[in-house]
């Protein structure tokens, strides 16, 4: 039984057309380095300075820190261009699927590689919040954290936001495979990988998820999720 479900943002609750991918790697080949998908996909998901980082590097380029701040700015940049071109919607059935979940007394943390000045402005285009009226009940930005996904600590810091302190109570989801190892890191109980992103089920054979679901619609269904208050 779970006390709080842990969701990633773009590709797993909100659906952004594939603007994160291309900014990235438009913002990493600025640098004169080719970036090749496989290498894309294992860094999506991950803090954004960290993923230009470490491509940068794979690229043959030298990732200097004025070079990733550089870099990263232009990511940020291109991102606000695309949502502005095409703006992000909730993905089907999920605004539904939240408020069925905190109806049950589970709460709802967002968690994402964005650093707040991303993150914020595009949870305000959607009208998703926190605190009194909102849909959510905490946001963890890769601001708030040493380190990005892999790491455990967005879902520790999601956990500390909203008072529950059992990692055996906490549902993880996300798109990606950094998604699953962090909520194999972080120790929770139910490790969700979706199908809304750009990963197919093949995708995340023999990684330590519990379940891979179509979507986060799907969770509301799961046994884990049944009623708590």
């Amino acid at each position: 039984m779970i006390e709080l479900a842990v969701l990633d943002m773009a590709g797993t609750t909100i659906n952004e057309s594939g603007a994160v991918y291309r900014a990235l790697r438009t913002a990493v080949e600025r640098n004169g380095v080719t970036v090749a998908e496989a290498d894309l996909q294992t860094w999506m998901g991950t803090d954004k300075r960290e993923a230009i980082a470490a491509l940068v590097r794979i690229g043959g380029g030298t990732p200097t820190p004025e070079l990733v701040e550089e870099s990263y700015a232009a990511f940020a940049a291109f991102l606000r261009e695309a949502y502005l071109a095409t703006p992000p919607q909730a993905i089907t059935g999920v605004e539904e699927a939240l408020a069925e979940l905190r109806r049950r007394g589970i709460k709802v943390a967002l968690t994402t590689g964005f650093s707040d000045d991303v993150a914020y402005p595009l949870l305000e285009s959607l009208g998703w919040s926190t605190g009194e009226g909102g849909n959510l009940d905490a946001v963890v930005t890769s601001d708030e954290v040493p380190r990005g996904r892999p790491a455990p600590y967005m879902i520790h810091r999601a956990m500390e936001k909203t008072g529950v302190i059992d990692t055996r109570r906490v549902l993880t989801a996300g798109d990606t495979v950094v998604d699953v190892l962090a909520g194999r890191n972080a120790g929770a109980g139910v490790v969700v990988g979706v199908l809304t992103g750009e990963l197919g089920r093949a995708d995340f054979d023999g990684h330590p998820q519990t379940h891979v679901l179509s979507g986060v619609t799907e969770i509301p269904g799961l046994p884990e999720a049944r009623q708590t208050a």
